[in-house]
């Protein structure tokens, strides 16, 4: 009997040690799947993109390899099931666009926003080792793609500025260089942030990667993606000098500032010397174009949108808009989202972006370990909030992720440890 007990006792250990060790493996390949899923957001030149695509391995992979869902989430997991009845719905209703067309829209934004839940839980159960992984796999895809972008616009790369500019604006490997230099934000705030409170050890490669992505978001000629560096750069410099820095490193911040602010005026003076580039930058620094001002300039179509929404509530279908009165979107995303996804899919829409917000601040004013974390990803979102008034960014992969990772970070805002029991709640 006690030779029986034993070996079943050998047999349960045995079995215990090769869950532990599949499970392992299983996180291991999760992690690089993950990394190479974000490497693949820098790349989009049509719909559905490989970026969904690896989304589709990934969630599989992640429940087989045990990945948690943390109640502190459940918003944003409640808030796309409420939004899909809404979404499906209002792909029916368009009168010109195919049906195929307009069900595959939905679908990739239903996808969104499961990316979003997904990056939540999945940041959340280790906050500081796995942010900081899906940052470094998103700045070396931002990092190539600036560069890229940008000798290609110069004509250094044979046959670049064909393929990675467009009307004469770097745009990587995305269709508009509208999205392209705002995908290169985040990663560049972080790097910002590095620069102000690390060391001497990273500062050089850190201030590379800072002038690269800038360098990338000029090239764009993109005025809300300018906007946004700037306002997301004063934000992770008045944040991270309130919140997180010592005295010593409060002077340090003071005199970065100034050298950083004399090595971006020295950048942008050898940019603007080619007369290419001063022409553009002349054309797309004024206030207002032609395009913007009118019956059917930007402005007056967000007029007519806001009013054809209103008179909608199932919506009009994606891509109807410029079948209508106006052939042209109304690049505004509180007008877009109504039309796309009817009145309950809008509403789903501003709610996400007042529950982010609301959760950010909330965490924001807590001192935690996790809360650096915080800062550039709260930098990154409140401009693309602001942007989206004036452009769509309903179909903007890396505005779900930040908007994933604010909750990720916050549900697990005083986790150090992968191997932690519990991770503190704000809500």
């Amino acid at each position: 009997m006690a030779l029986a007990e034993a070996s079943s006792d050998h047999f349960a250990v045995q079995r215990r040690r090769g869950r532990v060790f599949v499970s392992g493996a299983l996180t291991i390949l999760l992690d690089r799947m993950v990394a190479f899923w974000i490497f693949l957001g820098g790349i989009v030149m049509f719909e559905p993109a490989p970026y969904e695509f690896m989304f589709a391995l990934v969630l599989p992979l992640a429940l087989f390899a045990g990945m948690k869902v943390y109640r502190t989430t459940a918003p944003l997991f409640i808030i796309t099931a409420i939004f899909i009845p809404f979404a499906i719905t209002a792909a029916f209703q368009a009168r010109f666009t195919p049906v195929t067309t307009t069900l595959v829209y939905e679908l990739v934004s239903i996808f969104m926003l499961l990316t979003a839940f997904f990056a939540a839980n999945y940041v959340a159960e280790a906050p500081q080792e796995r942010l900081r992984r899906i940052m470094a796999a998103y700045t070396l895809i931002a990092v190539l793609s600036a560069v890229a972008a940008t000798l290609g616009y110069l004509h250094v790369i044979p046959g670049g500025y064909d393929l990675l500019t467009l009307y004469g604006r770097a745009k990587g490997l995305f269709k508009d260089p509208n999205v392209f230099g705002p995908f290169l934000i985040p990663p560049a705030l972080y790097a910002l942030q590095r620069i102000l409170l690390g060391g001497k050890r990273g500062l050089v490669l850190n201030g590379i990667i800072f002038l690269a992505l800038m360098v990338g978001v000029f090239a764009s000629f993109s005025r809300a993606a300018w906007g946004d560096l700037l306002g997301g750069a004063l934000i992770v410099f008045i944040a991270s000098f309130a919140l997180e820095a010592t005295a010593r490193q409060k002077v340090r911040m003071l005199i970065l500032a100034l050298a950083g602010v004399a090595a971006i005026g020295v950048t942008f003076a050898g940019l603007l010397s080619i007369p290419s580039v001063a022409h553009l930058f002349d054309e797309r620094a004024s206030v207002t174009q032609e395009y913007d001002t009118g019956t059917d300039g930007r402005f007056g179509r967000q007029g007519y949108a806001f009013g054809l929404a209103l008179t909608n509530p199932l919506g009009i279908g994606p891509a109807e808009f410029r079948n209508l009165k106006i052939k042209e979107e109304p690049h505004d995303s509180y007008a877009t989202v109504i039309h796309v996804y009817g009145w309950g899919g809008g509403l789903c829409f501003y709610a996400l972006i007042v529950l982010t917000l609301l959760r950010a601040f909330t965490a924001l004013r807590r001192r935690s370990p996790n809360r650096r974390l915080l800062i550039p990803l709260i930098a990154t979102y409140v401009p693309l909030v602001i942007e989206a008034g004036i452009i769509d960014i309903d179909h903007w992969r890396h505005y779900y992720l930040v908007m994933g990772l604010i909750w990720g970070v916050s549900s697990g805002y005083l986790r150090l440890k992968q191997g932690e029991d519990k991770v503190s709640a704000l809500i």
